[in-house]
Parts: structure tokens; C-alpha cells; sequence
């Protein structure tokens, strides 16, 4: 999100750290916005929902199974590499 503002982030910098930690788009927004909402650190709203760890530490097929339930098409035949790259830009 270099260089473009989203109005809808409550917390731009939060969101931002979020999407370096590996976080998708989607999941680095609610948490950010849950923060802003309920004044919040990152650390105590993602401690409600659990951590589920970096893609990079995710096997294949975990990948595969994550993409599927997030939508995404043309997941079946791309390289760990290239599941995580699109699983964060989701």
C-alpha cells in the first residue's frame, strides 16, 4: 500500500506492520480496525483470535486448503512460493 492511503484503515501503520508480519490484506484490516475500534494494541486482538503463524512456515497443502476456503482459483499447480505470494495479496 505504499504511496495510497485507504480511507477505511483506522490504523494505517498497524495494517502495514501487520501485512510485513505476513498477514493478508483482509486479516491486517480487521485486526487494525478492530484496534482503532476498541483502542486496542495489535497484540491484544490478535491474542482473541489466535495466531495461526506465518504462511512461510505453512506445508502445501495447507496452502492449497487455505486458498480454497479464501476463493482463489488457479491454486493447484503453483509453487509454495507462489501460494504464499498470493494468499498474502488476497
Amino acid at each position: 500500500m505504499p504511496g495510497k492511503k485507504n480511507a477505511s484503515l483506522k490504523k494505517p501503520d498497524m495494517y502495514e506492520d501487520l501485512r510485513d508480519e505476513g498477514a493478508s490484506k483482509e486479516k491486517a484490516a480487521r485486526i487494525s480496525n478492530a484496534a482503532a475500534q476498541k483502542g486496542r494494541s495489535k497484540s491484544s486482538v490478535a491474542a482473541k483470535g489466535g495466531r495461526s503463524g506465518s504462511y512461510d512456515d505453512w506445508t502445501v497443502p495447507q496452502l492449497r486448503k487455505r486458498a480454497k476456503e479464501l476463493g482463489l482459483s488457479n491454486y493447484s499447480g503453483k509453487k509454495k512460493s507462489e501460494l504464499v505470494s498470493a494468499l498474502r495479496n488476497h
